[in-house]
């Protein structure tokens, strides 16, 4: 099994609680000096590569991987992806662009969107399903001409006549970037065998995620958690700091997220913001709670305990398969330091070659 990878978001960087208020109140204006300092600390923590995410209310992801890989030397930008909004043909352009500035420093969330509101106002008028249909074709034709391939290809979604690249993927270890697929559906699972490197879905308790995943693995596609984080020295502080972050962010945020289930057609994003407003008892497994969800949205649901049980739970992940991590924090910063300093030396020791 391959050793555990961690990752980051990078959505809130520069702001506390982005994920409390709604998006048409964000400032999509990105602050460069917070995102390069955010940089410096994933270089500092070990942290494998940085989500730059998508949507109406944040600045272009491409552009924000080039902007601050040229500015950088190590960190590697995790780029969100949906299907539809570009020709497969430029996208690949402009991935290969920011390899070839970056030494290959790009790899790619793929995600077929969660709100049709937000993909019509992309010009995207498809169902869910067929927004994983076409991300299939999408993603064929982009690795057939990552293989170098001239693509003629005549598809439900797709039109393309002799599709060539003259700048390829540019990286030391890799001819295209490595494929991350964004999911909790039956047809996210099957993209992701299919498609990708990894699959990155929301937790649920490890024994029940063990033979669910257990076919992704078997297909040689690793596994990952889109998950938020809360370590402290004891598990008393970390809970009581949990439950004081549903108090800063007050009431407005969970109607703000009540009424963005009412319009979304993600299985990932609704069913955890309805499991967790069905349930009063927020604690999942002694570590993995959704209190917050309601809140600040489904990828809320978050590992918290002290140093010591998040690692030892971090670990009871890949028991059951799990090999990467894409934390979330409140606030990110000082969460990453702190899992840099006190959960991650206490994952290396427990891992096999520790």
């Amino acid at each position: 099994m391959p050793d555990l990878r961690f990752h980051w978001s990078m959505s809130s960087a520069g702001v506390e609680f982005k994920a409390a208020r709604a998006r048409s109140q964000h400032s999509a204006v990105p602050d460069m000096d917070a995102h390069l300092d955010f940089c410096r600390h994933a270089d500092n923590n070990q942290i494998d590569s940085l989500l730059t995410a998508v949507g109406f209310h944040r600045p272009d992801p491409i552009a924000m991987a080039a902007a601050l890989g040229v500015q950088t030397s190590h960190t590697r930008f995790l780029v969100a992806v949906r299907s539809g909004i570009m020709s497969p043909l430029l996208f690949t352009q402009q991935v290969n662009t920011v390899a070839a500035l970056t030494k290959g420093r790009i790899s790619l969330n793929v995600v077929a969107g969660h709100t049709p509101a937000e993909q019509r106002s992309y010009g995207d008028f498809l169902t869910h399903d067929d927004r994983y249909r076409r991300t299939d074709e999408f993603m064929t034709i982009c690795k057939a001409l990552w293989a170098g391939e001239v693509v003629t290809f005549e598809g439900e979604f797709y039109h393309l006549e002799k599709a060539a690249i003259n700048l390829p993927f540019i990286a030391e270890d890799r001819s295209c970037p490595e494929i991350y697929f964004g999911g909790s559906s039956d047809q996210a699972y099957a993209l992701a065998a299919k498609h990708a490197d990894c699959l990155l879905t929301l937790p649920e308790p490890p024994e029940e995620m063990a033979p669910r995943i257990r076919p992704l693995l078997e297909a040689d596609t690793e596994v990952g958690l889109l998950v938020s984080i809360l370590a402290r020295p004891t598990r008393d502080q970390a809970v009581n700091d949990a439950y004081a972050v549903l108090e800063k962010v007050g009431n407005r945020a969970k109607k703000t997220h009540r009424d963005f289930s009412k319009h979304s057609d993600s299985v990932a994003f609704t069913g955890q913001i309805r499991k967790a407003e069905e349930h009063s008892n927020h604690w999942l497994t002694p570590t993995l709670w959704n209190g917050a969800v309601p809140f600040m949205g489904a990828p809320a649901i978050a590992l918290v305990g002290s140093y010591t049980e998040v690692a030892e739970t971090i670990m009871s992940y890949k028991q059951a398969g799990v090999t990467q991590f894409l934390f979330m924090g409140w606030p990110d910063l000082a969460e990453m330091n702190r899992f840099g300093s006190h959960v991650l030396p206490l994952v290396r020791e427990m891992e096999p070659n520790g």
